[in-house]
């Protein structure tokens, strides 16, 4: 790419947005050029905004610390100076939808790590080594909204990635139950142990809404494009739960898993460890050069040695065995604000620009 894309961080000081600054950095096809978020950060540069509310590991980068921020509600403001954007607001789901659709309204893609737009039929949820293909209602959706180049695709819920690219690489034997239980990182909340104390040496076994995403979100995944909208797969059929851990980043799930044809322990891990998508084909900067891999020990995955697993780009399985009422079970093991979040943002969007959607204005 002969010039970098100039990129917009809609809700840029929280942690997710904070996230996609710091993946950016140095980024080889994309410079942040605008953050914007609330009426009260705005008017201030990016470090006063942030002030000691900065969660990254790495330091804030210098290249964004004295952008002045931006209202993200004053949308023609914003969208003047990006090719795209990156979305991270922290609103109410009709405010994010309405906003959403506003940028895209001003021929401004935007790639969206909120929830709203899920399961709008026209709008594409995608983890790209999986489900590339519905982009395609890309082009009902701009026929919609009155766009020749503006649109909104998101990425998907995160602790379904510790899970979901697994069953989808099992897709030729017909997973058609499973049960899994997640063990989520504080971080999807936003949160980290200083904001959080109540979470050290904790167990809460609820998270708001978790588990209607959990069973629902890799059934759209799975599904399939219709004329102008994405149709989400009948099988297989999936009960969670989803449970708050004291760990900082790191989704673990406990997975059992019937099949329509039963394969093999030794034909589980090689559709696995060989599973490739369409960013390994095209080596897209954020791709993962191994996107699932396997560990045989009996105490991996684990979220301190495996988490940072392709630079948290990537997904471990361990475990795998057969189950006295299942087929199988087995553990995965995510980065939930890389991986399924921000990172998984990003992949989408470097998906987007190499198959023409995303462009220079």
């Amino acid at each position: 790419m002969d010039k970098k894309l100039k990129v917009g961080i809609l809700g840029g000081t929280g942690m997710v947005g904070q996230r996609f600054i710091s993946l950016l950095e140095n980024h080889p096809w994309y410079e942040v050029t605008v953050i914007a978020a609330s009426p009260r950060s705005a008017g201030k540069t990016y470090e006063e905004a942030v002030g000691g509310r900065w969660k990254m590991d790495n330091p804030i980068p210098e290249a964004v610390k004295n952008i002045v921020v931006k209202n993200v509600n004053e949308v023609e403001a914003v969208a003047a100076d990006v090719d795209f954007v990156f979305s991270a607001v922290d609103m109410s789901k009709d405010q994010i939808r309405a906003i959403e659709e506003a940028y895209a309204k001003t021929e401004t893609p935007v790639v969206s790590n909120n929830s709203a737009h899920r399961w709008t039929p026209d709008v594409p949820m995608v983890v790209p080594e999986l489900n590339p293909e519905h982009f395609e209602v890309i082009d009902a959706q701009k026929k919609r909204l009155g766009t020749t180049r503006g649109f909104v695709a998101v990425k998907p819920n995160c602790s379904i990635q510790s899970y979901a690219p697994a069953l989808y690489a099992l897709k030729e034997f017909g997973p058609k139950e499973v049960v899994a239980t997640t063990y989520q990182a504080i971080s999807g909340a936003g949160k980290t142990f200083k904001d959080w104390p109540e979470m050290v040496g904790n167990v809460i076994p609820y998270i708001g809404g978790e588990e209607e995403k959990s069973e629902q979100e890799p059934l759209r995944i799975f599904g399939k494009v219709v004329d102008d909208h994405i149709e989400k797969a009948e099988l297989p059929l999936i009960t969670t739960q989803c449970v708050r851990v004291p760990v900082l980043n790191g989704h673990t799930a406990a997975v059992f898993v019937n099949f329509e044809k039963k394969p093999s322990r030794e034909e589980i891990i090689d559709r696995w460890v060989n599973f490739k998508g369409l960013p390994q084909e095209l080596d897209l900067p954020s791709a993962p050069k191994q996107f699932i891999r396997y560990l045989e020990e009996d105490d991996r995955p684990q979220v301190t040695l495996d988490v940072d697993y392709e630079n948290g780009m990537g997904v471990t399985m361990g475990r795998l065995r057969e189950d006295s009422i299942y087929d199988y079970k087995f553990i995965g093991l995510s980065h939930n604000t890389v991986r399924g979040a921000a990172g998984g943002a990003v992949l989408c969007a470097e998906l987007l620009t190499a198959q023409g959607y995303i462009s220079a204005k």
